[in-house]
Formats: C-alpha cells, structure tokens, sequence
C-alpha cells in the first residue's frame, strides 16, 4: 500500500497524522480496536501508515489483547477506541493492566472541544474515570501537543514500575493542523542501588539456615530471570514464585519447590512459615499470598526488592528494601556470592526437609496422573504442544490446576490475570501473544464461565488465522464460586450452575475446529488433533462437576493459622 501520508510534498499535519507518526516513531507494528464516531478522522488516517490494525469484536478484547501482546514481547501494547462506551468498554482490560504492572498506551477518542461538559452524545469523562488505575491520563486540548504526548505516553507506559496511560483525544484535536513534532525524551536517571543496602541483603542471605527466594512478576518484566537462577545456584537457596512469577524460574529445577498462597502447595507454605529469610524480588506480597500479614511468616527476616518504593513495608515491613530493578538488584547481590562458598552444607538439610514435605503431594499427583481430569489434561497439553507452548489462562479453577499441573519451563511462557482476577481475559489475550509469537504453540485454557465471556473473539482469530489452540475445562459450574459455596455455605449453590452452548458445533459456526471430550474419551488423541489441525481448534472437557482446587485457605486466615489449626 502506497504510503502517501509519509511521501507526500509537506503540507501541515492533521492530528491524526501526527498521532500515527508517533506510533511508528515508537516501533508498534500492531494495534488493537474497534472504530467510532469520535476516533473515525485517526482510522481515517490509519490506512496510509504501515500500522497494523486488529478489529476485535469488543472493546474490552482490544485492552486484553493489548495486554497479552505487552507480556508476551515486554513491549507497549496498544488498543483504540472511541468516546463513550468505547471508552468504558477499556476500563476493565486498563485495570488488569494496572493490577498486573502491564505497558499499555489506550487510545481513545472523545467529543469535539466545544462539546466537552454539556453531556455530548457518547461523551463520558474517561479521563477521570481513569485516573485510579492507570499510570496517567491525557486529554490532549492543544493539537500542537498531540505528537510529544503521545510519545511521552510510551515512555511512561514502560519506565519505572510499568503500567497503562491513556490519551484522550477530542475529535476536531484529531483534525486539526499539527504543525510541530518536536519531542524531548525524558532523561532516565538510572536508579542508583545503595550499596549498604545490597550488602546488608547479601549478608543476611549468606547467614540464613532456612532462606526461601520469593520471585514474582518483576522478575519477568526486567528480564531478570538469569539472575535469579543464578543467585538461587550459588547460595543453594529454595525458590517460591508468585502466581504471576510462574515461568519465571524452570519448575524442573531441582531448587524450585512450588508457589505459595490460599491455592498454593501446602508444602510451600509450610515452608515459609517454617524460613528464617524471605528474599522477595518483584513482588509485593499479595493478600492471597499473606492472608492475615501479621502472621505471615512469623520466624523470617524479609529482604524486599521492588522497582515501585511505595510496595516497601505497604503489607509486610522488610529488614531490608531495596526500591530498585531486579536485574540491577540482583546483580549487585550476586557480586557478594561470586565465590559461592560453603552453600551446599548449609542449606542441604532444610532442602531435604522441604524434599520430605513434598513428597506425599507429589504421590497423590503420580496417582491421578491417568485418572480423567484437570490433571491428565494438562499433562497431555505439555506432552503434546511441548515446553515450548504458551500457556495463557482465564481466572478461576482451571487457572489454579494450569499453574499447579502444567510444569513450566520456558520463561515467560505462563500468562494469566493475576491482581484484578478478570474472567474473560484469556482468550483476547491470546491473540497478542499469538501475533507476538506466530511460531510457537498458544494454548488457552479456560473454564466455561470465563469462555463464554469473550466467545465473540472467536470471528477475530478466524479473520487472523491464528493457530490458538483452547482447551475449556467444562464442569457446567462458575467452578471457583461454587468450591467457596461447598466449604463455607453449605453447599448452597446460589447461581453458580451456568449452561453453555455446545463448544464444538459453535466452533463450527465460526468455521473453526471443536471436538467434544468426556470420560473414558481418549484425551491424549483429542488435544494430539487440536494441535495438528491448522487454525484455532476447541477442545471442550466435560469434567467432574465437583472437582476441587486444594488446598484452600479461607480469606482473613493466614498460613500460618492455617497450618496451626489442621496442617493443611
């Protein structure tokens, strides 16, 4: 396509002009939205730029897609949409964005200058609707701002502790001239890493008798999973990663030992009730991680290490805190390991002990291996797809079994809603990390409530010729709900059954691939023809109604009263 915005004689730019320049400027070779009347001069403007556009089929798809494009690559994802409920449709994708530290850029347009605050046809203030989970938010007033804030937009997107921005652009702004592209990058000052500080951690790691390091999702946006493998190595210390620090650290490891919280391995919190030093790098100590704090490893001194200041003693107070990036952190910490002295004999007796602690866990799984179920399902996906497959998950039970069952290995392959918990967010996501990755096998892997929540995305991977593979974890209930309703409401199952349609012939609506899988099917055979049928195949399990997540910690309880009250 010829590109005649860019090769044309100079005349002065539209808005939307310059909003498309700041785009390629920024290197985004994908965005994802859906067009409207107060964002129609930028898709107006958008054929002429080599940009590529996907047309979701809602606009909360646009912001997961975003989303999942964004931790796939470690890039800015970008989504558009228009005023007023285009706008809001964003707000759910925004705040798992948020929630998540995830670099999104919102695009969004909104009614013309002389029409703002009069209650305009599908004018909303999504600006201040957003303020409380975005990084920042733009309404850009002044065309000659539109191109510097743009870029500035990026910038702040992905600096520091990442997160969305959005730019709100009033209509006639987009059509206005723009005659000025003039942008100063922002100066990043390199944060400087206190020596003391590092030193102190160092030393308080190389005294412990029963240190756990605890990764989380930091250690995946600074790249720092090297190391954090290497630090693991020569100090000979345990790891626990977070929910969304899962893959952050190879789970065949013989240092790894599982991940923590209410869904975590009994075995796991067992183990930090038990440590004497918690290292915590990117992360910032979740409540379904601590339950009640204040008991929350009650014996350990805690190292904390976070690129966002304000996570520092928020929930837990650390011995130590370190406001920094993990790369950069742990590699000052690991300056003080160089010559990995004696770590073997002092921390081979707590590794037996947490070995020990693990081993009935691992029998009961051995044992369900070639039962019909979550298990075997996933066992057969990894079997199947291979390591090198990316995982991305929906909320609720299926998204406990994925992380507790798959076995991750390649870093940066677990992909999941963690914070903000959205059902619904798999299957968008997908598509950026399909778009990230074309080569590599995506798997989703949902439950039927969550599914059916962004089905309509089905027409966009068809359009896309994506290779998404979906695995739906069908046991007719919101399954998370309903486990919470058997414990703790007497089974009382109020609105937790949910119907569906038949997935397979509804694949077959879209012209996709579904097979349908019960008991006494043969599963390996099933997702062995999902994943070498061309284009997006559903694969839909009908599994055991009451199927549990263990264990379960109620909300309020801490581990440690967990363990006190019956082992867990």
């Amino acid at each position: 396509m010829e590109n005649t915005a860019l090769n044309a004689e100079y005349r002065p730019r539209t808005g939307s002009e310059a909003m498309c320049e700041a785009l390629l400027d920024e290197g985004v070779e994908y965005l994802f939205g859906y067009p409207g009347g107060a964002i129609m001069p930028f898709y107006d403007a958008l054929p002429d730029y080599p940009l590529k556009h996907v047309l979701v089929r809602h606009e909360q798809a646009a912001a997961h897609a975003a989303d999942g494009y964004a931790r796939a690559t470690g890039r800015v994802g970008v989504c558009v949409a228009t005023s007023g409920p285009g706008a809001t449709n964003l707000v759910t994708g925004l705040a798992t964005a948020q929630m998540d530290s995830v670099p999104i850029v919102a695009i969004t347009g909104q009614v013309g200058r002389p029409a703002l605050g009069k209650d305009s046809f599908q004018e909303t203030n999504v600006m201040g609707m957003t303020l409380p989970f975005t990084k920042h938010s733009f309404l850009v007033e002044d065309p000659e701002d539109l191109y510097p804030t743009m870029r500035r937009a990026f910038e702040i997107a992905r600096s520091g502790r990442p997160g969305p921005v959005l730019v709100d652009v009033p209509k006639d702004v987009q059509f206005a001239a723009c005659e000025h592209n003039g942008y100063r990058r922002l100066r990043e000052v390199p944060q400087s890493v206190a020596s003391p500080a590092l030193e102190a951690a160092a030393a308080l790691l190389r005294k412990a008798r029963r240190p756990i390091i605890l990764a989380g999702h930091g250690v995946t946006l600074s790249g720092a999973e090297m190391e954090l493998r290497l630090l693991a190595e020569r100090t000979g210390t345990p790891v626990v990663t977070t929910l969304l620090g899962i893959s952050a650290f190879p789970e065949d490891h013989p240092l790894y030992i599982g991940w923590p919280g209410m869904h975590g391995a009994a075995s796991v919190n067992r183990a930090i009730d038990k440590s004497d030093l918690l290292f915590a790098v990117g992360m910032r100590f979740d409540d379904r991680i601590t339950g009640a704090a204040h008991k929350f490893a009650p014996n350990a001194k805690i190292v904390h290490i976070d690129v966002d200041p304000s996570e520092l003693g928020k929930v837990v107070r650390p011995t130590v805190g370190i406001a920094a990036d993990a790369k950069r952190a742990l590699r000052g910490v690991l300056a003080h390991f160089e010559d990995a002295e004696d770590r073997e004999d002092t921390r081979a007796p707590w590794r037996a002990e947490i070995e020990k602690s693990q081993a009935p866990e691992k029998e009961r799984v051995e044992g369900a291996r070639d039962d019909y179920g979550p298990i075997r399902i996933l066992n057969a996906i990894k079997s199947v797809a291979g390591p090198e497959a990316r995982v991305v998950t929906d909320v609720g039970q299926h998204q406990m079994w994925a992380a507790k069952f798959f076995g991750f290995t390649k870093k940066n392959s677990h992909i999941t809603s963690g914070g903000l918990g959205t059902m619904g967010f798999a299957l968008p996501a997908a598509m950026g990390v399909a778009l990230a990755y074309p080569d590599e096998p995506v798997w989703v892997v949902a439950g039927d409530g969550g599914f059916q929540m962004n089905l309509q995305e089905l027409a966009t991977i068809r359009d896309l010729g994506l290779n998404i593979k979906v695995a739906v974890l069908n046991n007719g209930y919101l399954g998370m709900v309903r486990q919470w309703q058997q414990f703790f409401h007497n089974r009382r199952y109020s609105e937790t059954p949910i119907t569906g349609p038949d997935y397979e012939r509804f694949a077959a609506a879209y012209g996709l691939g579904g097979r349908t899988v019960r008991e006494g099917d043969d599963v390996e055979e099933a997702v062995k023809w999902a994943q070498e049928t061309p284009g997006c195949t559903i694969l839909d399990f009908h599994i055991d109604p009451e199927a549990n997540v263990y264990p379960m910690i109620p909300s309020g309880m801490s581990v440690h009263e967990m363990i006190e009250e019956d082992g867990a």
